[in-house]
């Protein structure tokens, strides 16, 4: 995964508002802006604009179904992030572990 996609997913999900949408379109499977406006309490055209900002991260994937746009999660996107914290975290495990060895004066332990 690239710095930039990385950049856009963290960006996206930094408002709260998108945040609760990605956790109602989770439950919900899919739905449209005007479904998911009601529970949210904003308009429908915010809705919109938050939808946006998650399909341009490759959070959310639309379709359209006769009049409607219908929005569910994108899985992948959310992996990939997952994955890119979960590789810096244990480079960085490392990195800490061999500094406390260094300074306790013992060989770093392998992982």
């Amino acid at each position: 995964m690239n710095t930039e996609s990385v950049t856009e997913v963290f960006a996206a999900l930094g408002d709260p508002t998108r945040q609760h949408l990605l956790e109602l379109l989770a439950e919900r499977g899919r739905a449209s802006a005007t479904t998911l406006a009601g529970p949210l309490g904003v308009t429908r055209q915010a809705v919109n604009k938050h939808l946006a900002v998650l399909e341009r991260a490759g959070l959310v994937g639309s379709v359209r179904q006769g009049r409607e746009v219908l929005y569910a999660v994108r899985r992948i996107e959310l992996d990939r992030s997952a994955a890119w914290l979960l590789e810096r975290a244990e480079r960085w495990d490392r990195r800490l572990a061999a500094l406390k060895a260094a300074a306790e004066g013992s060989p770093p332990q392998p992982r």
